[in-house]
């Protein structure tokens, strides 16, 4: 019998799971993949919104400009890259002059904080590389980046350091409610909860609908991206947006916490919530986009795309509530962007509603907040000949690209709460993520995974399950 179940382990799951792991309850994750940050949290634009952009009043607005000012201290706590290196939202004639002035009307309202319209000339100055053609900008100086499948992860980490409990491979097919609810998983596993929390993602609806009556839809929307090399990543310092539309923020162009550069993402409405793929025009729109915004980007310095899905809700705000019809159910959906920005503040929120709800909240007398994790090309030289001396692994060079050693990817594998895939350990400590994409290092991460599951190098996957990378010896 659990206090709390949660379905999905996205960054919204995972904000909530840490959260309520402060307070003596037995919580779990029900997750249907077999890693945390599967979905939209792995594929994003990595931005921690200031808020200027959503509509005063919304559920957005409340909890983006909330959610922005906690980041610092939880990265900072988890051990994981965030900069708050702020962002730009770029003018080029008059109706865009008139846009930046309403988005900076409309976050100083709702709390951001510092906003300032810039002329032509104080926006290059700050960013030389930018078009000439811009006639002025919006700065927003409380913008940030983060590693969001980092971030994801170091929470859950944290959080089943600190009791809570993790299911992967859980897909739940069934909820029934008597006196506490009963779910039931694909494998025929039952879990049974006094409350539940739906944060599912782009499944949020087809979750909420095995229970309570449909009151919201879930749609797909799918944006592309290019990953540049690093000589690449100093072409702009800030987040530069181009002016919102309809469909979201934009083609944005920013660095990374890693120091590549990002380039997207396009918007394109579809049916499939796992179409992953990438398309040839989607690409070249981005690219001719991108460069309104600067002609200084060296595209054959592009090292990957990729295509993320953002969970589009037919509300047009995110759904934070406890079902009217189904006491205990509570539903977090419709997180697409600002999600990320907002997710640890949506955490406390959830956090109230279950204590509105009825849920005994008792404060843990220690909990544990920190987490460390070692990145060894930012240690000192000394540092490095000490880590060194304790743990030769630390001395072992495994990507070249990235510089990881052995001794981060076996601290990764240490900290894991399953079977960790090829990216599991990329998304973790970064190896595959260089320039060459894993085509040094992919074998000998295949190695060290199996080694220390002890399981047979045959059964690595690169990600999800059945993605095996070698079935067998040919000599």
């Amino acid at each position: 019998m659990y206090d709390a179940a949660i379905i999905g382990a996205g960054v919204i799951g995972i904000s909530i799971f840490r959260e309520l792991t402060k307070y003596n309850l037995k919580v779990v994750v029900l997750e249907k993949e077999n890693d945390v940050s599967m979905g939209s949290s792995k594929a994003n634009s990595a931005i921690v919104h200031a808020g200027y952009d959503p509509k005063e009043g919304t559920l957005m607005a409340k909890y983006n400009v909330l959610g922005n000012e906690m980041f610092e201290d939880i990265c900072r706590e988890l051990s994981v890259p965030f900069k708050r290196n702020g962002s730009l939202i770029l003018a080029f004639d008059e109706e865009d002059l008139n846009t930046i002035n309403t988005l900076y009307e409309n976050g100083t309202k709702i709390g951001v904080k510092n906003l300032k319209i810039l002329n032509k000339d104080e926006v290059l100055e700050m960013e030389p590389n930018l078009s000439e053609d811009i006639k002025g900008a919006l700065h927003a100086p409380t913008g940030g980046i983060v590693g969001p499948f980092e971030y994801t992860i170091a929470l859950a980490e944290n959080g089943v350091f600190n009791g809570g409990e993790i299911k992967l491979k859980k897909e739940v097919v069934s909820i029934e409610k008597n006196h506490v609810f009963r779910i039931e998983t694909a494998d025929g596993d039952v879990i049974e909860a006094k409350f539940v929390i739906n944060a599912a993602g782009l499944y949020a609806d087809k979750i909420h609908n095995l229970i309570c009556t449909e009151s919201f839809k879930i749609s797909p929307r799918s944006g592309e991206y290019f990953v540049m090399d690093k000589n690449q990543g100093k072409v702009v310092n800030h987040t530069i947006f181009q002016c919102p539309s309809e469909f979201g923020k934009g083609v944005l162009v920013t660095p990374t916490v890693h120091g590549n550069l990002l380039i997207g993402p396009d918007a394109r409405d579809i049916e499939d919530k796992e179409e992953l793929k990438t398309v040839a025009e989607g690409l070249e729109a981005i690219r001719e986009a991108s460069i309104r915004t600067t002609k200084n980007v060296d595209f054959r310095q592009s090292i990957r795309n990729f295509a993320g899905l953002r969970a589009v809700s037919d509300t047009h705000d995110f759904i934070i509530e406890e079902n009217h019809e189904v006491k205990g159910f509570i539903d977090v959906a419709g997180m697409k962007s600002p999600g990320l920005s907002s997710a640890p503040a949506i955490a406390i929120g959830v956090v109230d509603i279950l204590d509105k709800a009825g849920c005994k909240l008792e404060r843990k007398e220690y909990f544990i907040g920190k987490r460390e994790q070692v990145y060894f090309m930012e240690l000192s030289a000394k540092e490095k000949a000490e880590i060194i001396k304790k743990n030769p692994q630390y001395g072992t060079m495994v990507c070249r690209c990235e510089s990881i050693t052995e001794g981060e990817i076996i601290d990764a594998i240490k900290r894991s709460f399953g079977i960790l895939s090829v990216d599991g350990i990329k998304r973790r400590c970064r190896p595959g993520m260089g320039r060459c994409q894993g085509g040094f290092c992919g074998p000998k991460v295949q190695e060290i995974i199996a080694r220390e599951y002890n399981i047979p190098l045959e059964s690595v996957v690169l990600e999800k399950d059945n993605s095996y990378i070698i079935v067998g010896k040919t000599k």
